[in-house]
């Protein structure tokens, strides 16, 4: 995605927008304008776009979700969560990132975006984590997710399913359920394993029992890039093929 979408949930409002550094999607869901919303993946440089989206449509967080904890996933994590007095959910095996991502990050990239922002890096760790479980159900914000662990791109590597399919993203007939795969699952590939806390014969593993089993009809929102499904994914993904599920 390279602008701001807004879509539908079969009646519930999703919005997603790519941050300022990596094109880290970010994604705003809820059940209507005027409601509480879920924050999915603040990274870099999304708190003034997301403050606009917020008013425009009259939502008010009810949580932050972070499908891992690399820094261009969380950088926003601190200010959003501070701002709507809200927690913060991540996997338990991810939640030691949320210490300092900062460190992880090459002085080039920061240099990078020191620059382009006018100010100097800075980290916060939030107050309120909740650590998700695989298979565990939430509810929030009136909307039903279901967590699925699938570790390899970091430890502590989720994807979020959801019983709706937005309209106006998928341009495929007959999806039924969507799943925000941050960077377990992009379209045509898969997040990298090499760096720390990356893992390959986790990431396959991830592939064959957690993937895979999505069906065909699954709409696929990645962490980066645009939407998929998994019938495409299944066909012609490269890193999917010679997997059994």
């Amino acid at each position: 995605m390279h602008e701001s979408l807004t879509v539908r949930l079969t009646n519930v409002l999703t919005i997603g927008f790519p941050a300022a550094v990596a094109g880290t999607n970010c994604y705003v869901l809820a059940p209507a304008a005027g409601e509480e919303c879920l924050v999915v993946d603040p990274g870099v440089g999304v708190t003034g776009q997301l403050a606009e989206l917020l008013r425009e449509h009259r939502l008010r967080p009810a949580a932050v979700l972070l499908t891992h904890g690399h820094f261009d996933h969380v950088y926003s994590v601190t200010p959003v969560c501070q701002s709507a007095a809200v927690a913060a959910y991540i996997h338990g095996e991810d939640r030691y990132r949320l210490k300092d991502p900062l460190s992880a990050v090459g002085p080039e990239l920061i240099a990078m975006f020191e620059q382009q922002f006018g100010q100097k890096a800075s980290w916060q760790e939030p107050t309120d984590v909740v650590h998700l479980l695989d298979g565990q159900s939430l509810t929030i914000a009136g909307l039903d997710l279901r967590v699925l662990h699938a570790p390899g791109h970091t430890e502590g590597s989720v994807m979020f399913s959801l019983p709706q399919v937005p309209e106006g993203i998928a341009t495929d007939a007959g999806v039924r359920s969507t799943v925000l795969s941050g960077d377990v699952l992009f379209a045509g590939s898969i997040g990298r394993t090499d760096l720390a806390g990356g893992d390959g014969a986790a990431m396959n593993r991830s592939l064959r029992d957690v993937v895979l089993p999505l069906a065909d009809d699954v709409l696929v929102l990645p962490g980066h890039g645009p939407a998929t499904t998994m019938e495409r994914e299944r066909a012609s993904n490269p890193y999917l093929q010679g997997l059994a599920s």
